[in-house]
Order: C-alpha cells, then sequence, then structure tokens
C-alpha cells in the first residue's frame, strides 16, 4: 500500500524527468497523483457534508412537527453528541493511531462504519412509520408523539456512535496523506464542497422537507454511501513507522491516565485545549436555534434555505482566497481576525435584528463570518499537534469542546423554552463567547511563540515517541 518508505521534503521538487513530485511522510505525488488524490477526497467530503449540512435540519423540522421542546431538541442535537464524543474520539483515536493494517491505520476506521451509519439514516427516514407501527404495537395510548421521538431518538443515537468515529479519523486520514505545505489550500477546498453541498441542500431540498422528508433522508444516505465507499476503496495511505510499545498493565483506568498524561503534560498542549473549547462554543447558539428563529420572524422554510445558500455562495467564493491567506499568514493570524470579526457582527446583530429582513441579513452575515473562520483554521491543529499522534490530539481538544457543549446546550434549550422562544438572545450569546475566545487566542499565541511562532514552530515533544 503507497509508496516506498522514503523520506521526501513537503515541498515540491523535480525529478529526473521534470515532474513535480510532491511528498508527505512516505507518500510521494506527481502533481498528476495530486489531483487524483483531492478528487478522491473531495468526492468523500461531498458525501461526507450532504449527510453533516442535511441531518440537523432535517431532523429538527421532522421533530417539530411531532411537537417536540427546545430542551428535547438541545440535548438531541447537542448535548448527546458532545457525551458521546467524549466517550469514543480518545478509544477511537488512539487504536487508529496505533493500528496497522494492509489498508493503512485510517481506512478501515472510515470503511466498516459506513454501512452501520446509513442503516441508521434509513431508520431516521421511517422513524415516523415505525413509532406509529409501534404504538399499534404495544397497545400505546394518548397521540402517536413519544412513539416518533423514541424512535427518532434510539436511531439518532446510533447514527451519532459511528458518525462520530468518521468524523473523527477522516481529518485524520488528510493530514496523512496531504502534503503540509498546501494543506490550508486543500482545506479551503474541503470548505467549499461543504458549501456547495450547503447551497444544494438549502436552495433546492430543504423547501420539500416539510412534506418529503423520507425521500430525502433516503436519498442523502445512498450519495453518502456510495460516495465514501468510493474514497476509501482507492484513496491509499503510507508506511508509518511502528507504533511505540507499551506496558499493558494497569487495565482501562491506567491507559486513562497515560492518555491524559500524553496530552495534558505540556501547558502550550492545556492551552489549546482551552482555547478550542470555548472558540468550539461560540458557533453553538446560532446553529442550534436559528431554524426556529426564523420561523419566530414569520419566515417560512423555503426563504430560510434561500438565505443559507446565499450564505454558502457568498463563502464558496471567498474560500480559496482566505486559504491563500491563510497559508501565506498562518492560521493562527487568519483565525484571531476572522474570530473577532464574527464576535462584533453577533453583538452588533442583538440590537440590529428586529424582524425577518434584518434578521436575514445577519443571518447571512452570520454564515459567512462563521465560514471564513472555519476556513481560516482549517488547517491549525494539524500544525500545532505532532503528526504520529494527530488523531489522538485531535480527540483530546474535543474533549473539553465537548464538555462545554454537552453543559450549554440543555442551558441554551431551557433558555429559549423560558423565555417563550426569544431566540434574538442567540446572536448577544454567540458575541460574547466569541471574544472570550479571542482572549484565550492571545494566550495561545504567546504558547505559540515560545515554541518557535510562524517560521519555526515545533509540536512540543511528548513523552513516549
Amino acid at each position: 500500500m503507497g509508496s516506498p518508505v522514503i523520506q521526501l521534503p513537503t515541498e515540491p521538487a523535480d525529478d529526473l524527468h521534470g515532474k513535480s513530485r510532491w511528498s508527505v511522510g512516505s507518500l510521494t505525488y506527481t502533481s498528476a497523483g495530486l489531483v487524483v488524490l483531492f478528487l478522491l477526497l473531495l468526492l468523500g467530503d461531498f458525501g461526507w457534508m450532504m449527510r453533516e449540512r442535511s441531518l440537523v435540519p432535517l431532523g429538527q423540522l421532522l421533530l417539530k412537527k411531532f411537537q417536540t421542546s427546545d430542551l428535547m431538541i438541545s440535548l438531541l442535537f447537542g448535548s448527546i453528541p458532545a457525551g458521546l464524543t467524549i466517550i469514543i474520539w480518545p478509544i477511537v483515536s488512539v487504536w487508529s493511531d496505533r493500528t496497522r493494517s494492509r489498508w493503512g491505520r485510517r481506512v478501515p476506521f472510515l470503511f466498516w462504519p459506513t454501512p452501520v451509519v446509513t442503516a441508521a439514516m434509513v431508520g431516521l427516514a421511517y422513524s415516523p412509520q415505525i413509532g406509529a407501527w409501534l404504538q399499534k404495537l404495544l397497545h400505546g395510548t394518548g397521540t402517536v408523539n413519544p412513539w416518533v421521538i423514541g424512535v427518532f431518538a434510539v436511531f439518532w443515537v446510533l447514527y451519532e456512535v459511528f458518525a462520530l468515529v468518521i468524523n473523527n479519523i477522516f481529518i485524520a486520514l488528510v493530514n496523512d496523506t496531504v502534503p503540509r505545505r498546501i494543506i490550508n489550500r486543500f482545506f479551503a477546498m474541503f470548505r467549499m464542497v461543504s458549501l456547495g453541498a450547503a447551497v444544494y441542500f438549502n436552495y433546492s431540498l430543504i423547501s420539500k422537507a416539510d412534506t418529503h422528508s423520507t425521500v430525502l433522508f433516503l436519498s442523502i444516505a445512498a450519495v453518502y454511501l456510495i460516495s465514501f465507499l468510493v474514497m476509501c476503496a482507492f484513496v491509499k495511505e503510507g508506511s508509518y513507522p511502528p507504533p511505540p510499545l507499551i506496558e499493558h498493565t494497569g487495565g482501562i483506568f491506567s491507559k486513562i491516565k497515560i492518555y491524559i498524561c500524553e496530552c495534558c503534560r505540556d501547558p502550550f498542549y492545556r492551552t489549546v485545549f482551552i482555547t478550542m473549547a470555548i472558540v468550539g462554543l461560540t458557533f453553538q447558539p446560532v446553529n442550534i436555534f436559528s431554524l426556529f428563529a426564523a420561523k419566530s420572524y414569520g419566515i417560512d422554510t423555503g426563504a430560510y434555505g434561500k438565505a443559507c445558500a446565499l450564505t454558502a455562495i457568498i463563502a464558496v467564493f471567498i474560500a480559496f482566497p482566505v486559504g491563500w491567506l491563510t497559508d501565506r499568514f498562518h492560521p493562527m493570524r487568519t483565525g484571531l481576525v476572522s474570530l473577532a470579526l464574527y464576535g462584533l457582527l453577533m453583538t452588533a446583530a442583538y440590537w440590529i435584528v428586529r424582524g425577518p429582513e434584518t434578521f436575514l441579513v445577519m443571518f447571512v452575515l452570520h454564515g459567512v463570518a462563521a465560514t471564513t473562520y472555519g476556513t481560516a483554521v482549517s488547517g491549525l491543529l494539524p500544525m500545532l499537534f505532532p503528526r504520529e499522534q494527530f488523531s489522538q490530539f485531535f480527540s483530546a481538544a474535543n474533549i473539553l469542546s465537548n464538555i462545554l457543549v454537552m453543559i450549554a446546550s440543555p442551558v441554551l434549550g431551557q433558555l429559549m423554552d423560558v423565555t417563550n422562544h426569544n431566540y434574538r438572545i442567540m446572536f448577544l450569546l454567540a458575541g460574547l463567547i466569541a471574544f472570550s475566545g479571542c482572549a484565550c487566542w492571545l494566550l495561545l499565541n504567546r504558547g505559540f511563540v515560545r515554541n518557535g511562532g510562524v517560521k519555526s514552530y515545533q509540536p512540543p515533544e511528548v513523552e513516549g515517541f
């Protein structure tokens, strides 16, 4: 599998025949081979993003039809996935980092969960029918609503368990196969594909969600299954050095201690985790409740979808320039600037939004600013973490973030319920959290400079490697 184990620089170089070659680890690509790699990864990204961009709004609309509270929705789409992430990602990340197989160390963790994720999506598609069938079978009384919500919740948890495995490992696959020198521009292309999926879903499909949710669930499941399996079949990983030998004594608690010590011993990594956790919470208020906020201002699903599509179209045009600027100036700089801009916009939105027109304007600006930030920092963690343990450190970076999300999501849901669904508050909360993230970012930058800064940064050493 992959290329011979020859370490080459990650700069393009000319071979004897004058063809440019790119390398990362033991993998070496010609320019044509790099294009093929990009196309395969972007195909997988399209299926992945169609799933990620569509399932939450489809699920939210379906649950609202059966009178689900904001608290329950925030638990299903916020707290439960966050809690599962805390459990699943550390196990899977270390397992994947240490795996050596004929298919690589990442592809098996992407291939095998994919059919289960697809099956769970089929279950979500038929949750109203299954709920009604169970109520009849078990002679349930009252409305069908609790039955449908219960069935949806079961399939949603099943979906999240295996989707979380894929979400963690997919980024690790990119980190292992894409040359570091162009990784920010590659992530910009990732962002463009993601936004293209968002444009298609929000412009063409979301308006049909109220009447054709089953067909939409099934169609997206099919697109995801085909694109991801094709990517897994043809993307080849390189060779990896043997994993370090560890003592198999002390049981699970000893392994947890080793995981925590390796990830958190250095204060720089602790600062990374805290900063990413606070910043990750920034977009949660608007992302969870924007659809319901739109409806509270009398905006129908179709108009909301077109606003999302407009957001994505604008973001597509600025994604690659942002990626280029990030490669030019470094994500530590572009990330801070874009986060501060988002905080200013969201704070202003709290005072500006008074009706459907102002809501749509500020919602589009929210989306453009949020995706700009996402593009600007998409290559940051691969640069900050040690390559051989990237998946482990990537999972650790998300643990504290998901603890905060797990706690904050029901609080946000309860806040919306007790304020009679005053969704305008979500803008103010997003702005305040963004400014807190900027303060942490400045502390993170101090540690970044101490470890070499933009010109010569080296990840702090991890004991055991």
